[in-house]
Protein backbone atom coordinates (compact mmCIF):
# COMPACT_ATOMS: atom_id res chain seq x y z
CA UNK A 1 0.00 0.00 0.00
CA UNK A 2 1.20 3.13 -1.18
CA UNK A 3 3.95 2.50 -3.60
CA UNK A 4 4.26 4.54 -6.63
CA UNK A 5 5.29 2.97 -9.89
CA UNK A 6 5.06 3.76 -13.48
CA UNK A 7 4.12 0.88 -16.04
CA UNK A 8 3.48 0.73 -20.12
CA UNK A 9 0.73 -1.54 -20.78
CA UNK A 10 -0.45 -3.73 -24.14
CA UNK A 11 -3.86 -3.83 -24.10
CA UNK A 12 -5.34 -7.65 -25.08
CA UNK A 13 -8.35 -5.64 -26.98
CA UNK A 14 -8.48 -2.11 -27.98
CA UNK A 15 -10.40 0.01 -25.87
CA UNK A 16 -11.58 3.80 -26.04
CA UNK A 17 -9.55 6.10 -23.65
CA UNK A 18 -7.80 9.42 -23.60
CA UNK A 19 -5.37 10.92 -20.89
CA UNK A 20 -6.44 11.75 -17.18
CA UNK A 21 -8.73 8.50 -17.21
CA UNK A 22 -8.62 6.96 -14.08
CA UNK A 23 -8.67 3.37 -14.15
CA UNK A 24 -8.67 -0.16 -11.85
CA UNK A 25 -6.52 -2.80 -12.13
CA UNK A 26 -8.89 -5.77 -10.48
CA UNK A 27 -7.26 -9.57 -9.73
CA UNK A 28 -9.76 -12.19 -7.98
CA UNK A 29 -12.56 -9.65 -7.83
CA UNK A 30 -10.43 -7.57 -5.31
CA UNK A 31 -8.65 -4.08 -6.18
CA UNK A 32 -4.93 -4.22 -6.48
CA UNK A 33 -4.36 -1.36 -8.40
CA UNK A 34 -5.14 2.32 -9.52
CA UNK A 35 -4.34 5.07 -11.26
CA UNK A 36 -4.51 7.26 -14.32
CA UNK A 37 -3.69 7.26 -18.26
CA UNK A 38 -0.33 9.72 -18.46
CA UNK A 39 0.37 9.07 -22.24
CA UNK A 40 -1.38 7.32 -25.07
CA UNK A 41 1.46 5.86 -27.13
CA UNK A 42 -0.45 4.02 -29.91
Amino acid sequence: PGDNVSITVKLINPIAMEEGLRFAIREGGKTVGAGVVAKIIA
